[in-house]
């Protein structure tokens, strides 16, 4: 009876902390695409930057003061060789992702964004020499078509918003391959991530921001209809960005992997329908086809992963020996790619 009642309150657990991270990865996203169509702040830098200052309060504040998560410490030397590289490409990553939102819809970008698991297989196989079993690239073959169709037939199609997209699949694919060495003997979570990069990040794109938006900035201020409600909802998206990584967090410790892949390909669908409800943006019948060929090759590429990485010890993946040592790597972890 008691092993009951703590299998249904893991499964519960796992529902709620799954929905709570739909709930604010969803809310970012289109707070932040309302912020670039609705209230014409047309600023993608400048809304990064106050993504990165309120998430380094936050993780000080969770850290620091209120001691939720135990701070990970990292020598000095390490901050600024291995953090700070780091925190260059999680800069990128954000910006790009927000380029994108400002010129595409949140259903094309969130489909794009998919593409991240075959960029990571393609930049490993191509500059770290690493080898694949076949299947892994078998499952790549849906995600590709899937991202081919639904560019092809989008009818909101914008080229720099797409390339933002793409580039940013190829910003979180590095970001996630330079981690397994940059960041080698620190267990860093969500949380620790957000604590050490976010002000390196916020130094990266301060001055850029204000010397590039700084005056276009100050002149949506002075014309803003209402400013008041208009910086609630910019300020309130930075808040909710830090709120998705401690919710991240939280997910990962509450479910399976298989379960947070399936979970993860099923918030893209969550995703492109709310932003479809909300800002009407056309959508065809075969862009929404491609894009759930592209959400069902993601999860067969982590269900895949997944059988291979729980293979028996001395049960090859394939009926070779590898060529190098990068092959006997373990396949790359994408599961804390999705924080913004």
């Amino acid at each position: 009876m008691e092993d009951s009642r703590l299998c249904q309150w893991s499964v519960i657990r796992s529902i709620l902390a799954i929905v709570q991270w739909w709930g604010f990865n969803v809310t970012v996203i289109i707070m932040n695409k309302w912020i670039f169509q609705k209230l014409d702040f047309k600023f993608p830098l400048t809304v990064s930057c106050i993504h990165f200052i309120s998430s380094a309060i936050g993780a000080y504040l969770v850290i620091k003061v209120l001691k939720l998560k135990p701070l990970i410490q990292v020598d000095p030397e390490d901050c600024w060789r291995r953090i700070f590289p780091m925190s260059c490409i999680f800069c990128i990553n954000i910006v790009l992702g927000n380029v994108s939102l400002r010129y595409i819809p949140v259903s094309f970008m969130q489909t794009i964004k998919s593409f991240t698991p075959a960029t990571t297989v393609i930049l490993q196989w191509l500059i770290w020499k690493k080898y694949f079993d076949w299947r892994i690239w078998a499952s790549l073959v849906p995600i590709v078509g899937g991202i081919l169709l639904s560019s092809v037939t989008e009818l909101s199609f914008n080229m720099l918003g797409f390339f933002a997209a793409l580039f940013g699949c190829v910003a979180t694919s590095t970001k996630t391959i330079l981690a397994e060495s940059l960041l080698h003997g620190y267990k860093f979570d969500s949380i620790n991530t957000v604590y050490y990069m976010a002000p390196f990040a916020t130094m990266i794109l301060a001055v850029p921001a204000m010397v590039l938006e700084g005056p276009g900035v100050t002149e949506w201020l002075l014309m803003c209809p209402s400013l008041f409600s208009s910086l609630f909802i910019i300020f309130g998206s930075g808040v909710t960005a830090f709120c998705l990584n401690f919710s991240i967090f939280y997910v990962i410790h509450s479910t399976t992997a298989v379960t947070f892949n399936v979970a993860g390909n099923l918030k893209v669908a969550v995703a492109f329908t709310c932003s479809w409800l909300i800002f009407q943006n056309p959508i065809s019948v075969m862009n929404a086809f491609g894009c759930g060929v592209t959400l069902v090759g993601c999860t067969f590429y982590g269900y895949v992963r997944q059988r291979l990485a729980n293979q028996a010890p001395g049960a090859p993946a394939a009926p070779r020996t590898p060529r190098s040592k990068a092959e006997l790597l373990p396949l790359v972890s994408d599961k804390l790619d999705d924080k913004v």
